[in-house]
């Protein structure tokens, strides 16, 4: 029986607020009569007639290009069979829901009253004009073959039954990688299917495209052996009958390296998978429950490399890593349609992905430390936000290199930067930022390298080639957390407390004694600070044994500042340092200053701030453009706060006008282009989009930035320290692996441009 409490919250789930999952959103303005008579008569006849003219118009001026269609008859529903076409309506649109939130593919969900192929076929034939691809969905073999074959030849859009060439395609990924845990080839190992349906005779068809030999694959379905005396099988499973006299599919499983199972739960037994050659590779993949349990299917073998379709357990082939990937790369190029070498070449995208190092993200989603590659992670997770910008372009690729893109693809860079933006994977900021760095990469001290999540980020910037990471910290702590990531790269690890550094200690301390011995600092002082990691670290960067700092997870942040101010010199012309946050919002990015450092900053000091911000936007590709803000617009109070404001931009007028500044202005006028050139179109930020505020004081600052963290999830980087003469930088307590490895970037390309001589 069902788990009540679960039915009713999937039941109320669909219902409210309002019955179904997905809806249609408009894309243009329509808030005025001059909006809607473009959007409908008289405007929408011009590009009809363009279409009319052209019918390969209709990409450029309506939704088709990025428009699927997920069509079913209801007659194979997940597990619940043929429920018919109204009951399959909210699998379909769920199907149109994971299309979205994955790669920004709008769905129409169809499901026609139809069960005879030729009056499926003609039915979507005839809607087929309105949809860039069609998706194929929860429709029962053998009429799935027979309806997806003809469609595929009948169209010239992107046709695919996702329940055959899904499952086919992550299982084919899983089986890849899982063999090369093994240490076993395709072409010799012996497989078993449990089950010969749609799915079962996709996997197997496309582990022959793979190298798997069709008399090493031996399959059955509800009525035995797929042998070649029955005379009651599809077409399509003729290709896998055999010889070979199994009565039963324990006697099959004996010495079989692979065991795929498509059919029934609680099918195989732990004595099955004990009988199974070394290192057996079991997807069992049958839902809700597998052939064999998770659990069970372990205990038996300590050497199985294991997979199912359930969630709650490792290697989950789901074939949501594949589906909209797929369909987003078809689109991307018009493909006409989705052939053998596009399914290959997802194949091959899915399974290299799971090698390559695991954003933190990805762990922190699924609660794991570290994931890594091995037996427990053969295929990537489906909330890995590189597979948008991984998957497609292989797709785009192989459909060009079949001949069947119509549009294809010039300038890849390009493409992966609107696959990002689709999603929301990074924004072209941090992009730039850390291509930057890659450029030419420096050595980065981590002062708190023995704490996991800061050695996460230090894997992480080395493995991207975006710093050379120098480890502090207790030298065993740092070994052990190491091996736990898997982090074996040869990397420096220092410990300042560690006798073999008690020279280079006692040279740091001489150096720090004779710049404050007449600041009340004594000798002996100096030495014991030296043995603290943070003026340990700046005191590497101040002697050019690192070219940056990175510092500030476990402290709080005014504890982590003040020996940078004690030990790092100013910029020449600074007179008080600054910080600044670059926040990523839904509008842009947005450098609001000063953050942490100036309580009350003076006109003087906010002309400076400004400087300091301007030049920092322009190392992330930012041209700036500062509004100063208050709590009044344009001298509309005198109060202390805002005759500041106005002498700062005053000043910045008359020394720098070659920088756009105006103020003091309110928020809201700063930020709504609109209502400014309404009020005050005498600003010289009329016309220009603001990405760059400065705030009267630290409370204002703070807050906002903490606010926009909170509120609209825009994501930071920084503290950003500005008027420093090095590159060390302070990270807020408990700062995200995300933000250390970001706060890394800023400080190797701070590091590149003192190189280069004209950083402030």
């Amino acid at each position: 029986m069902r788990n009540s409490r679960k039915r009713h919250e999937a039941l109320v789930y669909h219902a409210k607020p309002k019955p179904g999952k997905i809806a249609v959103v408009p894309t243009k303005k329509y808030t005025t009569q001059h909006d809607l008579s473009l959007a409908y008569s008289p405007g929408v006849a011009e590009p009809c007639l363009e279409i009319a003219k052209d019918k390969k118009n209709v990409y450029k001026y309506t939704a088709k290009s990025n428009l699927v269609a997920v069509i079913s008859n209801g007659t194979a529903v997940l597990g619940l069979g043929n429920i018919g076409p109204e009951a399959s309506k909210p699998v379909m649109e769920g199907k149109g829901l994971l299309f979205k939130i994955f790669a920004d593919i709008d769905v129409f969900d169809i499901e026609v009253d139809a069960t005879d192929v030729d009056k499926f076929v003609e039915t979507v034939k005839a809607i087929a004009p309105t949809f860039g691809g069609i998706n194929l969905e929860d429709i029962k073999a053998p009429e799935a073959f027979e309806i997806e074959r003809r469609l595929k030849e009948e169209l010239d859009i992107p046709v695919m039954h996702d329940d055959q060439h899904g499952t086919a395609i992550i299982s084919s990924a899983a089986l890849k990688n899982a063999l090369e845990l093994a240490e076993k080839n395709i072409d010799e190992v012996k497989i078993v299917v449990s089950g010969a349906g749609s799915a079962a005779i996709s996997c197997a068809t496309l582990y022959l495209s793979l190298g798997a030999k069709a008399e090493n694959i031996t399959m059955f379905d509800v009525n035995g052996l797929l042998h070649k005396n029955r005379t009651d099988l599809a077409p399509n499973q003729q290709k896998f009958v055999t010889d070979k006299n199994y009565n039963n599919l324990a006697e099959a499983m004996v010495d079989a390296d692979v065991f795929l199972g498509l059919s029934v739960g609680g099918l195989v037994t732990q004595d099955m998978i004990k009988s199974m050659a070394p290192n057996p590779i079991v997807f069992a993949m049958a839902n809700p429950e597998p052939e064999i349990s998770y659990d069970l299917a372990v205990d038996a073998r300590e050497d199985i490399i294991m997979a199912t379709g359930r969630s709650d357990h490792p290697n989950q082939v789901n074939n949501v890593l594949g589906f909209p990937f797929i369909f987003r790369g078809a689109l991307d190029v018009r493909a006409t349609k989705i052939n053998e070498e596009m399914k290959l070449a997802a194949v091959h995208a899915i399974a290299d992905l799971a090698k390559k190092t695991v954003p933190e993200q990805v762990n922190i989603v699924y609660d794991e430390v570290s994931l890594s590659f091995g037996k427990d992670y053969i295929i990537p997770k489906p909330f890995d936000p590189r597979l948008i910008y991984e998957i497609p372009p292989a797709i785009a690729k192989a459909a060009m290199d079949s001949g069947v893109a119509q549009e294809p693809i010039e300038d890849w860079e390009k493409y992966r930067e609107e696959l990002m933006d689709r999603s929301g994977s990074g924004s072209k900021e941090v992009r730039l930022l850390h291509n930057r760095a890659r450029r030419s990469p420096k050595r980065i001290v981590f002062a708190e390298a023995d704490h996991l999540d800061v050695l996460k980020a230090a894997q992480r910037v080395y493995e991207e080639k975006i710093a050379k990471p120098i480890l502090l910290g207790n030298r065993e702590i740092i070994l052990e957390l190491k091996e736990e990531l898997g982090f074996d790269a040869e990397v420096p690890i220092i410990d300042p407390k560690a006798p073999q550094e008690d020279e280079r200690r006692k040279r740091f301390a001489d150096i720090y004694w004779k710049t404050r011995q007449r600041k009340g600092v004594t000798h002996f002082e100096a030495t014991k600070l030296m043995r603290e990691r943070n003026y340990f670290a700046i005191m590497m960067v101040n002697e050019g044994e690192a070219d940056g700092l990175v510092t500030g997870y476990s402290r709080p942040y005014p504890a982590v500042v003040r020996p940078v101010l004690e030990l790092v010199e100013k910029d020449k012309g600074v007179n008080k340092v600054a910080a600044t946050n670059l926040m990523l919002t839904k509008q842009g990015p947005l450098f609001l200053a000063d953050t942490t450092i100036n309580i009350n900053p003076s006109a003087q000091d906010l002309a400076k701030i400004t400087q300091y911000t301007c030049v920092l936007a322009k190392m992330f590709g930012v041209k700036p453009n500062v509004a100063m803000l208050g709590f009044s617009n344009f001298g509309s109070t005198k109060s202390e706060s805002s005759t500041k404001i106005r002498e700062a931009v005053e000043y910045m007028h008359k020394n720098h006008p070659n920088v756009v500044v105006d103020g003091e202005l309110q928020a809201d006028f700063a930020l709504n282009p609109s209502l400014l050139a309404k009020e005050f179109p005498f600003s010289k930020l009329n016309g220009k989009k603001v990405n760059v505020l400065i705030f009267p004081n630290l409370e204002s600052a703070n807050i906002t930035y903490k606010l926009l963290k909170q509120v609209d999830e825009a994501e930071s980087i920084g503290p950003i320290l500005l008027g420093l003469s090095k590159p060390v930088h302070v990270l807020q307590l408990g700062a995200s692996v995300d933000e250390m490895v970001n706060m890394t970037a800023v400080a190797v390309v701070d590091a590149q441009e003192r190189e280069k001589n004209n950083y402030r």
